[in-house]
């Protein structure tokens, strides 16, 4: 039997005999100095004519010279259709985020921070919320992730059923264990921080979308964003090294898409979109 066109205003498939609603939302991974913002504002506007895209929700704590955020390089993101941005430990990096963060709603800092921290570890939409967290191992000793985020969810009650987590976070074993700690309460749990996108998009037993780690946005001939020869250097030295942000005009893409059943807020699918392109002359590296 043939199915019914699905109505255009709300993306929508079939399972068995009923028409499901979904959500489509693509998360970007740590987007990485100008040439990130540049290969954003190059890619990502097809993509969301081309799958239809929700929600976009990308890691930005790189996007200000591979050093934080700063307002001018959160205005670009906006722009080029990034609608929520997470951070992590480099969220601090530029001063003015102190203050900018306590009067942003889209702009996140992670959620299990010292209370005194400004800014907010949460973003609600209608129906979803976004919630960023940092861990602990290998990282800054701060307050549990799994506490914060359990807490959230207790004050977020039913109501909201599309439910996104970017956790920041250094070890792949922190990363997946709270991917299943949290199965079946949130949609998706997708690592950000590492710069390298791992092969493991899954959809754990309880309907919970995992990602160990997105990637990065970025120079994609460079070692995790930096300059190679800087990077080899501080390895075979020990000395400090002077920052530098790798040039393009190869940058890569990493991101994910993942479909969600916005009624019950399961995740029906996840796939990543990763792309590599050839920028325009980029110039400057802040």
């Amino acid at each position: 039997m043939a199915k019914p066109p699905a109505s255009t205003d709300r993306p929508a498939i079939w399972l068995g005999c009923g028409r499901i609603a979904i959500m489509r939302v693509l998360l970007i991974g740590d987007i990485f100095g100008r040439i990130g913002r540049r290969t954003v504002a190059h890619v990502l506007p097809a993509i969301r004519r081309e799958h239809a895209i929700d929600l976009v929700v990308a890691n930005g704590e790189n996007i200000a010279g591979g050093k934080g955020m700063s307002a001018s390089t959160l205005d670009e993101l906006r722009a080029a259709g990034v609608d929520v941005i997470t951070s992590g430990n480099h969220v601090w990096d530029q001063r003015e985020m102190l203050t900018y963060l306590s009067q942003s709603s889209d702009v996140l800092r992670p959620i299990n921070l010292p209370p005194a921290s400004p800014g907010r570890g949460c973003w609600l939409g209608p129906n979803v919320v976004v919630i960023n967290a940092m861990g602990r191992l290998f990282m800054r000793d701060i307050d549990c992730p799994f506490r914060a985020i359990d807490r959230a969810l207790e004050e977020l009650g039913a109501e909201v059923t599309v439910r996104i987590v970017d956790f920041h976070a250094e070890a792949t074993s922190e990363k997946i264990a709270m991917a299943w700690h949290l199965d079946g309460r949130v949609s998706a749990v997708i690592g950000t921080h590492t710069h390298v996108p791992t092969a493991d998009p899954r959809i754990l037993p309880a309907g919970t979308a995992a990602l160990t780690d997105l990637g990065m946005t970025g120079p994609h001939h460079s070692v995790i964003g930096l300059e190679p020869s800087l990077a080899i250097n501080g390895f075979m030295t020990a000395l400090p090294q002077k920052f530098a942000v790798a040039a393009g005009p190869l940058a890569q893409f990493n991101a994910a898409l993942v479909e969600i059943d916005e009624q019950h807020g399961r995740a029906i699918s996840i796939e990543r979109l990763d792309r590599l392109v050839e920028l325009p002359e980029v110039t400057g590296r802040d």
